[in-house]
């Protein structure tokens, strides 16, 4: 143990000299050489402070010092930047099983204020983002703050807006009827045609604050053409077709549903048919003249569209302007579409009119037939002159030569006559649009009874 204190006392002999020796001796001798300097040099120390240089010098000596201290702390204080992080999304923390939360911003604004080196290093590190806990709130109205979790400690942050009102609702449930809406539509090839949409399900489930599913109108599915990959006759299935609730005014409200989405089938079909295109002139010729002729470049159109519009279409009329019409004329017409064709396989034609001097000729004993007589009534003409008419036909004299009597139709329009006598107007038709047609005698003097 002696030993041991023995070597101990050495290192500490060892460490005291060496202190004595480099430091202490040498700072000692030094001081002391100063203070002989300044004891011998007091006089030239004064004369040298008394100068104006010398205290030029030593003014700008103590200005750079000042100004280095002032730039320093100018430089940290430039330093302090603020950034705006926008559009920050916000998590709230609550049983979403049970209830619904209404005031909560989805997104908020987040200045940070700090060097720039340490708001670069926050955007690059990861942060538990904006929250808010809402665990153990009751339904109601609530002020609520807004917080932002962010590693690094030296950066300040403030959120716009912290502090929100929130309200809070029981969440209820109702079952809604699905039902279809079509998005653009009129992607849809014009030859084509959807026939039907049939959803995997035809009901959804309806989740939110009570008032929200009292302003549910509607739940529709919303299958869009533009999502068709292959658009051509048959049955095409779209998956994860969308659901939106909508209130009476075509509004969308905000309501959960179950399932969010859902599968549609959908049959496109591409109904068709050919009818003779029917050209109608509308007006009159000049006087004197009249149309020998009316020919088209296109006498057949193929029409696509709805079923029950092709069914229903047996020809489709064009009307050409002929009014006042002296001589020959050629027209290009574009063809019109009929309520629900959707398409036609020509879209223009060439209408050609051939114009010839007008004559008349008469047909007698034309028979005067009935129309819209209510089934218990019938009617009796007062005379002989009362069942016949003479038509006069106007046109090309090649025209009239080969029409036939029998093409000519008479009639009297009863609807809405009642029992007694009445005069009533004669109309006459022919089955030659290029000709006009009309009765000699206007009216005629009839007789309704009651049927037996």
């Amino acid at each position: 143990m002696k030993k041991i204190f023995s070597k101990v006392g050495r290192i500490f002999h060892h460490i005291e000299s060496f202190f004595d020796k480099w430091i202490i001796t040498p700072i000692t001798k030094l001081i002391l050489r100063i203070t002989d300097f300044f004891r011998g040099n007091v006089k030239s120390i004064d004369r040298l402070a008394g100068k104006k240089s010398t205290l030029i010098i030593i003014s700008l000596i103590l200005a750079f010092g000042v100004f280095v201290i002032i730039d320093q702390e100018s430089n940290v204080m430039i330093d302090q930047y603020a950034e705006i992080l926008y559009d920050q999304p916000v998590t709230a923390t609550y049983n979403e099983e049970l209830y619904v939360v209404e005031g909560l911003p989805k997104t908020v604004d987040i200045t940070l204020v700090g060097q720039k080196r340490h708001i670069f290093l926050a955007k690059q590190s990861p942060s538990k983002g904006v929250s808010v806990d809402l665990t153990g709130l009751k339904p109601g109205n609530h002020r609520v703050t807004l917080k932002y979790t962010q590693r690094l400690k030296s950066l300040d942050y403030r959120l716009d807006p912290s502090q929100v009102t929130v309200t809070i609702y029981e969440k209820v449930s109702e079952t809604r009827s699905l039902t279809v809406d079509i998005l653009h539509q009129d992607s849809l090839d014009s030859k084509l045609y959807i026939n039907d949409i049939e959803l995997d399900r035809t009901d959804v489930i309806v989740k939110g604050a009570e008032y929200k599913l009292e302003q549910v109108a509607t739940v529709k599915a919303l299958v869009d053409v533009n999502n068709i990959a292959s658009q051509k006759v048959g049955d095409i299935t779209l998956k994860d077709v969308p659901l939106v609730a909508y209130d009476t005014d075509g509004e969308i409200v905000d309501v959960e549903i179950v399932p969010k989405t859902v599968d549609a089938k959908i049959t496109i079909t591409s109904p068709r048919k050919e009818v003779p295109i029917e050209i109608i002139p509308k007006g009159d010729l000049a006087f004197g003249k009249s149309i020998q002729s009316i020919t088209s470049s296109v006498s057949n159109v193929t029409v696509y569209g709805d079923q029950e519009a092709v069914d229903k279409i047996d020809k489709l009329e064009v009307e050409i302007d002929v009014k006042g019409l002296t001589e020959n004329k050629d027209y290009n017409v574009t063809l019109k579409r009929p309520s629900g064709i959707t398409e036609l396989s020509v879209k223009t034609i060439k209408v050609s009119v051939v114009v010839d001097n007008s004559i008349t000729k008469e047909f007698e004993n034309i028979s005067i037939q009935t129309e819209n007589l209510a089934s218990n009534y019938r009617v009796q003409a007062l005379s002989e002159n009362d069942r016949q008419v003479t038509v006069v036909v106007s046109g090309s004299e090649d025209v009239i030569n080969s029409l036939d009597a029998s093409s000519l139709v008479a009639y009297i329009d009863l609807e809405g006559y009642g029992v007694g006598e009445h005069e009533v107007e004669v109309h006459v038709t022919g089955d030659d649009l290029r000709l006009t047609y009309t009765p000699k005698t206007k009216r005629v003097k009839i007789r309704i009874t009651e049927s037996s």
